[in-house]
C-alpha cells in the first residue's frame, strides 16, 4: 500500500479531531488556520481517502458494569484451522476486541463479563472446541488503560490522558442512554439536531444526558479511528515485566509514556506480565529503538520486553451488545 502524504494542514486537522472530534468546524478552522470551508473539505478528503475510518464516543465498560479479561494464544500451524477459528471469534457475541499478531502471541481478544463466574463459563466454552490448535494461553485481567491522543500527528510532546475500565461502577442507564451511546460510539461527530432525531428524544435532553454520561466517566472521551497503514505506520505492543516497581517509578513511567510521541497506550493488567506499552511507528527498527529506549530509562524496573505487531485488530460484536442496553441497572 502506498503511503499517503499529508501535509500539515492535515496533520493539524487530525491531530484536533484526535483529541476532540466533536469540535465545530469554526473553532477547528480558527485553532489550524483556515477558512470552515477549507476545514470542511479537508475532513471529507481524509475520509474519502480512508485515513479517518471512524468518529468515536470512547467508552467505558467498566462505568456500565462490566469487568475486562483479556486472552492471549499461541497457536500451532495449522493455517485452515486458525483461519476457521479467527472466524468464529469474529463471530462470538462475548468478544468485546480482538487482534491478530506476528510476535510473542497469534491472537489477543478481551471479553466483558459482569462477574468472574461468568467469565470462566465463557472462555472454557469458547476454547473447549479449539484445543487441538491451542499451543500457549494466557489469561489477564485488565486494571486500567491509559490511552493517548495521536501525538505522531505533530510530534507533539504533551498527552491529554484518558483512562478506560479503572474503577468498577454500577450506574444506571436507559434506552434512551444506551441509544446516545450507540450512535456516538461510531458517529461521534453527528450534528445534535440529527443525533436528537436519530434517538426520539429533544436536543437540550440529549445534551442533558451527554453530560450526565461524560461527569459519570461513561464517555471519556471523542477520538478517530485511523487507518495507520494509509500513513505509513505500523501498530505495535510492548508487553513489559517488571523487576520492581515503585510508586516514583510508576509516575515516571507514565510520564515517558505521556510525553512520547509515539505512544498509545499504556495498559496496566493482572497478568504473567505488569504491563502493556503500545505504540504507533514507521517500522520495526524505530520500534526497537524507542524500546531500547526505554530499557535505558528505566534499568531498575524493566526486566523482560516481548513483543508484538498487529496485522488486524477490531472491535467485536460484545462491543455492540454492550450498548444496547437493557433500560436497566447495569
Amino acid at each position: 500500500m502506498d503511503k499517503l502524504i499529508l501535509d500539515i494542514t492535515d496533520r493539524k486537522i487530525l491531530s484536533e479531531l484526535d483529541k476532540n472530534c466533536r469540535i465545530p468546524n469554526s473553532i477547528l478552522a480558527k485553532k489550524v488556520g483556515k477558512s470552515r470551508e477549507a476545514v470542511k473539505y479537508r475532513i471529507e478528503q481524509l475520509i474519502q481517502r480512508g485515513v479517518i475510518e471512524k468518529f468515536q464516543a470512547a467508552i467505558n465498560p467498566s462505568k456500565l458494569g462490566y469487568l475486562m479479561f483479556k486472552v492471549y494464544l499461541k497457536l500451532d500451524n495449522l493455517p485452515d484451522e486458525r483461519e476457521k477459528f479467527f472466524e468464529e471469534l469474529k463471530a462470538d457475541k462475548n468478544i468485546y476486541w480482538m487482534g491478530i499478531s506476528d510476535g510473542a502471541y497469534d491472537c489477543v481478544f478481551a471479553i466483558l463479563s459482569r462477574s468472574v463466574h461468568g467469565f470462566y463459563e465463557e472462555i472454557n466454552f469458547l476454547l473447549s472446541k479449539w484445543q487441538h490448535i491451542i499451543v500457549g494461553k494466557y489469561i489477564g485481567t485488565m486494571v486500567d488503560t491509559t490511552a493517548y491522543n495521536k501525538k505522531f500527528f505533530l510530534g507533539e510532546k504533551d498527552g491529554v490522558p484518558r483512562i478506560v475500565a479503572g474503577h468498577f461502577a454500577n450506574n444506571e442507564t436507559d434506552p434512551l442512554d444506551m441509544k446516545i451511546l450507540s450512535v456516538l460510539a461510531n458517529d461521534a461527530r453527528i450534528p445534535m439536531a440529527r443525533l436528537s432525531r436519530k434517538v426520539g428524544s429533544t436536543i437540550e435532553t440529549v445534551m442533558g444526558r451527554i453530560k450526565k454520561m461524560e461527569e459519570k466517566e461513561i464517555i471519556v472521551g471523542y477520538r478517530i479511528a485511523v487507518d495507520l497503514n494509509k500513513i505509513g505506520l505500523e501498530f505495535f505492543k510492548a508487553i513489559i515485566y517488571f523487576k520492581s516497581l515503585s510508586e516514583q517509578d510508576e509516575k515516571s513511567l507514565y510520564e515517558w509514556m505521556r510525553v512520547h510521541p509515539n505512544s498509545l497506550y499504556y495498559i496496566r493488567s493482572l497478568a504473567p506480565w505488569e504491563a502493556e506499552f503500545e505504540f504507533a511507528v514507521e517500522s520495526y527498527q524505530q520500534f526497537n529503538s524507542i524500546i531500547n529506549g526505554l530499557r535505558m530509562k528505566f534499568p531498575k524496573v524493566i526486566r523482560n520486553c516481548e513483543h508484538l505487531i498487529m496485522i488486524y485488530e477490531s472491535w467485536m460484536p460484545a462491543y455492540a451488545e454492550m450498548l444496547k442496553g437493557k433500560g436497566q441497572k447495569v
